[in-house]
């Protein structure tokens, strides 16, 4: 076997890269890149996050400040982009993160809360994008979903974070006629859906392995799958309220429809 990709990397820094389990193991966000810091809270300009995203090429961005981001419009980032929350408290509001046709990328240690607006979600990954990592972070309060991936994106695993305050929480795969998400594979894993209502996740097509996630107190249910849904439910904890359903299977006005998920 080759040598891997992160072998040799700044052990105090960037050692995540290529750390993560599941399907998104594969990301190594900006590992070969600079470092790029953060230093206002201001929504664009010298020094911002957006600046730091658009950035060509590789990038490891970091902060050195903690605060609000109030962002104006969706904070579109490329590909081969770390964007590291650790050692600070960096919380992005108003809209969210957009990964659109890109490759490693890895997000850790963000918060996302009260994102407005038509179709807008914490992170929205579509289309075509693929070995991305998303750890530790929380998202509140999105007037669309919490993280949606479509649109042929997949190889991503979610791993730590924490979802509250919410209704549409993680959809997978974008409706029941979009075949192209059938190369959808998504890990779940160690994550608290703490009271959100429904969606955890809403899959339709792909494949999705959840492990060792906690779910509270859901309105509608907790996961639910159709149109050809693969999961694979293990080892989580499923902590009813007032509604009992757990697991979910709906089916779809589609000519191509076929459901095979398995719990166990």
């Amino acid at each position: 076997m080759g040598s891997l990709p992160y072998a040799d990397v700044d052990s105090t820094l960037r050692a995540i890269a290529g750390q993560a389990e599941g399907f998104g193991r594969f990301a190594i966000g900006g590992l070969h890149g600079p470092l790029f810091p953060v230093t206002t809270l201001a929504d664009d300009g010298p020094g911002s996050l957006r600046e730091a995203c658009r950035r060509p090429g590789p990038g490891w961005i970091v902060f050195k400040v903690s605060g609000v981001i109030q962002l104006s419009s969706y904070l579109n980032v490329g590909s081969h982009k770390t964007i590291d929350g650790r050692g600070e408290r960096v919380k992005l509001t108003g809209k969210g993160l957009r990964l659109k046709e890109c490759e490693n990328v890895i997000v850790c240690n963000m918060e996302f809360e009260g994102g407005r607006g038509h179709d807008v979600d914490g992170i929205q990954i579509k289309p075509n994008s693929k070995h991305i990592w998303i750890d530790r972070c929380s998202f509140k309060d999105y007037d669309d979903g919490l993280i949606d991936i479509t649109r042929g994106s997949t190889d991503i695993t979610v791993s730590r974070c924490y979802f509250a305050q919410h209704d549409k929480t993680m959809l997978i795969g974008a409706d029941p006629s979009h075949v192209g998400d059938r190369c959808i594979r998504v890990t779940i894993h160690h994550c608290f859906f703490d009271g959100t209502r429904q969606r955890h996740p809403r899959l339709r097509f792909g494949k999705v392995h959840l492990y060792n996630n906690y779910t509270k107190h859901w309105d509608v249910y907790a996961v639910c799958a159709s149109v050809e849904a693969q999961i694979y439910s293990q080892c989580n904890i499923y902590e009813a309220g007032k509604k009992k359903k757990t697991f979910e299977f709906y089916t779809e006005k589609d000519p191509v429809w076929r459901l095979s998920a398995l719990f166990e």
